[in-house]
């Protein structure tokens, strides 16, 4: 089972959860389910308010869920996703950091979701 964390700076503290491998439940609604509020509107992957950034924590290599076609044009249209990094999702199915929460499906690796709190707004870099 994965632990996904989720830090967001409307959150007291990170907030990590267990999830079951491969559940055809989103991220959005793993969130839900653990009180987690990830801003949201259509639920649906067209308007990008449920915009997060993941990155895979751990040594072995991510299993690299697809991008819906919903995600690809939502993340396209925001400047989330360039050509090129949607080139190495289709072609060698490296993940790219942003993903929308409604759309993503975790799968058998740990990861950190970060996000602004703020409608499609990409969280500020850590450093």
């Amino acid at each position: 089972m994965p632990n996904v964390t989720f830090s967001a700076p409307t959150l007291d503290k990170d907030v990590t959860v267990y999830a079951v491998a491969g559940d055809a439940h989103t991220l959005l609604a793993l969130a839900k389910k653990n009180g987690v509020i990830i801003p949201c509107q259509c639920e649906d992957g067209n308007c990008g308010s449920c915009l997060v950034k993941i990155t895979v924590l751990g040594d072995k290599p991510p299993l690299a869920q697809e991008l819906t076609e919903k995600e690809k044009l939502t993340l396209s249209v925001n400047g989330k996703l360039s050509k090129k990094l949607l080139d190495e999702a289709e072609t060698y199915r490296h993940m790219p950091p942003h993903r929308l929460a409604c759309q993503y499906i975790v799968l058998g690796e740990d990861i950190l979701v970060e996000f602004s709190g703020e409608p499609g707004v990409e969280i500020e870099l850590r450093r």
